[in-house]
């Protein structure tokens, strides 16, 4: 059974910091493209960041760009975002996502392994 964890959320000041995790059992990340999402109460869920399968290439929502980062380690099959400079409007449930075939990455519909959710929220 593959199983997605992310941990890492929590309550922060806005201008605040926090790393997320995103831990994989029951599948080997390495051949996959790992995105993260979040969603906000009454929004859609929108994509952060994404990573390609070496780590190589990641790309990021315009509103998170400079703030946030993405990474992974494969020898650990985890992947990482790192949030700085937080801001109230990044409050919301974080999730990663992670595929083999993902043609479309922003797409949350192009993704078949999800994680149940971190929540972050950012106090003004």
């Amino acid at each position: 059974q593959v199983q997605l964890m992310e941990s890492g959320g929590g309550l922060v000041q806005a201008g605040g910091s926090l790393r997320l995790s995103c831990a994989a059992s029951g599948r080997t990340l390495r051949n996959d493209r790992v995105s993260w999402f979040r969603q906000a109460p009454g929004k859609e869920r929108e994509l952060v960041a994404t990573i390609s399968r070496s780590g190589g290439y990641t790309n990021y929502a315009d509103s998170v760009k400079g703030r946030f980062t993405m990474s992974r380690d494969n020898a650990k099959n985890m992947v990482y975002l790192e949030m700085i400079s937080l801001k109230p409007e990044d409050t919301a449930v974080y999730y990663c996502a992670a595929d083999i075939g993902v043609s479309s990455y922003a797409s949350a519909n192009e993704y078949k392994y999800w994680g149940q959710g971190t929540q972050v929220t950012v106090s003004s």
